[in-house]
């Protein structure tokens, strides 16, 4: 374990301490606000229980599961846990895959059933009879492929689990695995036994995120078996920014809820905006903030935290500097001009059309923004959409491993993701020249992915399927062969044409893509900030950046009409613009460690700062228009 162990209990630290090492009912859900040091709390309960139980778990050769979001976040909590075999720390999909695996006979079953519903799906298409010719034409192209599918599951041996589904050649994806591993463990109660049984603690992190089916098959778990398994929630609602997460974890009868109020990383002035932000939501007061050690005694950090308001107009990036340079002079301060510092000053954008420009691919985005379908607009974002993760995962880093010369990790990579290299096809291969056939094929991929060599980034995709250096779901295949279809440059942004924009995108436009998610420049997006910290932080609110109804800063100051969708989710009580616009603001205040400045364009600067000043999220003084 880590100095994590070493820092000191809070109180909700010390009852769930106590409530772990109890008899009992021992479930949980622990509420941990921004900078709270949620991850120190779930490490140092790992540690209690490895001192109360660990003995008993390592004689039965039972594991502690702890879930996160992020393979981020997996190698953080490794980092502290550290090889210790006990604890099993994994991402929701390996561990379902974990669990499924032995299952193959049910995977099988349930890999025909998928295939049975999909042509389902695609006949009913057929048989409406308004239905258009060409999406009749589309389905019937889609029964007959799905068809071959299922008679060519039989000579499968066993299913794994990889990124992208390919049924044929028995690979699940990400979204099976999803949707295999709650329907197998709330429809079968020896699933649930054998979770229990190998697993008898399961700590959830960023439990808001985490998807409902998940959630709600561990509830099952926990219900089948209430004294000798034990499940923890660790996790705040506030900070909820993905659309699909469960949010708020409703606490059953015998388990109990921790609130930890505590702030360790934002300053006074910052935490008073961040409470006065979440008196809206669900009321928890943050504590403390970050303090310094001054002659031997710890003071508290006073910070900055200022609006402000500028005009939204066609000057945008210019204002902006000029807004830093204002910033820079006011605090005597020529930190908020230190723009190449990604540590040091962040610009915390919704839609970053500017950084797009800037670091060279405002084609890509364009393509994936704008009238795109959420999930491309979002997957954009946090670099998750279905398109983008060939290159993110595989495609770039070979490329770049063969540029610098680190052959290891070149041949990691193509082992992890060429099924040139899997057993069954190494041992029917002539060795020489099947080396040569791949190091040929990679040189090529590297030629076409150079500045200037004008490859667009369906020419790459084409290029790597057939070469077949990575294995590619049906989708993609699909996307593929109307690529090459179309002749024509498609330039009007619309929702079927998303995918085939991206695919005509010059393929350089993808390195500036790939530092931008990297985040290798101090632009980052709101929603894919989540867990980090920074020195100065400037938060972008402009909606005129916006590409659906999914966040708007407008509606949630009050400068922005409510539409009738709007008007009716908030009075069934559902999720709504407004909740989610004020957890993304939450999220983006509460990540400045010192200083934070939120940057405002707006048509009516006036009405702006008259709206602002009655909301009160910031002291009056420290709002500022800059005209």
């Amino acid at each position: 374990m880590t100095s994590r162990i070493g820092k000191p209990d809070t109180e909700s630290d010390t009852i769930l301490h106590e409530r772990l090492a109890g008899d009992g009912i021992r479930h949980f859900v622990m509420v941990a606000g921004a900078g709270s040091g949620k991850t120190t709390s779930l490490v140092k309960a790992l540690a209690q229980i490895e001192r109360t139980q660990g003995l008993t778990l390592r004689r039965n050769a039972q594991q502690v599961a702890c879930i996160t979001y992020t393979e981020v976040a997996v190698e953080e909590i490794r980092g502290d846990v550290g090889n210790d075999e006990l604890f099993h720390v994994s991402t929701i999909h390996s561990f379902l895959w974990t669990l499924i695996k032995p299952f193959q006979n049910n995977l099988r079953e349930w890999v025909i059933n998928r295939l049975r519903e999909k042509i389902a799906e695609e006949q009913e298409k057929i048989d409406k009879p308004r239905t258009r010719e060409a999406t009749k034409v589309h389905a019937a192209e889609l029964i007959e492929r799905y068809g071959r599918q299922l008679t060519e599951i039989g000579p499968v041996k066993s299913f794994r689990y990889g990124t992208g589904s390919d049924y044929s050649n028995g690979v699940l994806g990400h979204s099976d695995i999803l949707k295999i591993g709650p329907e197998f463990i709330a429809g079968h109660v020896l699933m649930q036994n054998v979770l229990a049984r190998r697993f008898p603690v399961v700590f959830v992190d960023e439990s808001q995120d985490t998807d409902p089916a998940f959630v709600d098959a561990l509830r099952q778990v926990a219900d089948a078996v209430p004294v000798d398994f034990c499940l923890g929630f660790f996790g705040d609602p506030v900070q909820k920014i993905y659309m699909q997460g469960a949010g708020p974890i409703l606490a059953e009868e015998g388990w109990r809820t921790l609130e930890k109020p505590e702030n360790f990383r934002c300053p006074q002035a910052v935490l008073r905006v961040i409470n006065r932000i979440r008196a809206e939501d669900d009321g928890l007061q943050q504590t403390r903030g970050r303090q310094m050690v001054v002659d031997g005694e710890e003071v508290p950090v006073e910070g900055t935290a200022r609006m402000l308001i500028l005009p939204a107009d066609d000057r945008r990036q210019a204002r902006l500097e000029e807004a830093c340079r204002w910033l820079a002079d006011q605090d005597g301060d020529e930190g908020w001009m230190n723009a190449e510092d990604e540590e040091a000053l962040r610009l915390l954008v919704l839609v970053h059309r500017m950084a797009a420009a800037r670091l060279g691919f405002p084609n890509l985005y364009s393509a994936l923004n704008d009238k795109s379908p959420e999930e491309l607009g979002s997957g954009l974002v946090d670099g998750t959409a279905w398109v983008v993760r060939p290159f993110l995962s595989f495609i770039l880093p070979l490329v770049l491993a063969r540029r610098e010369g680190r052959d290891f990790e070149m041949m990691r990579l193509l082992r992890k993701y060429c099924p040139r290299l899997r057993p069954d096809a190494l041992a029917t291969a002539d060795t020489a020249g099947f080396l040569d056939s791949l190091k040929e094929h990679v040189e090529e991929l590297v030629t076409l992915l150079e500045a200037g060599d004008g490859a667009s980034i369906g020419d790459v995709m084409c290029f790597v399927r057939d070469s077949g250096l990575v294995a590619l779901d049906e989708r993609y295949i699909e996307l593929i062969n109307t690529y090459t279809e179309t002749a024509e440059p498609i330039v009007d942004p619309a929702t079927e044409n998303a995918t085939l924009r991206f695919m005509q995108c010059e393929a350089e436009e993808l390195w500036g893509y790939r530092k931008y998610i990297e985040k290798m420049s101090p632009f980052a997006t709101q929603q894919g900030i989540k867990g980090a910290e920074f020195n100065k932080v400037i938060v972008v609110v402009d909606d005129q950046e916006g590409r659906t109804n999914t966040f708007s800063y407008g509606k949630y100051f009050g400068v922005t009409e409510l539409s009738d969708t709007d008007r009716a989710n908030i009075e069934a009580g559902k999720d709504s613009t407004i909740d989610r616009t004020r957890r993304l603001f939450y999220v983006c205040c509460s990540r400045a460690l010192t200083d934070l400045v939120v940057v405002v364009f707006a048509e009516d600067t006036n009405q702006m700062r008259d709206v602002l000043l009655q909301k009160a999220y910031f002291d009056p003084e420290c709002i500022h228009v800059l005209d």
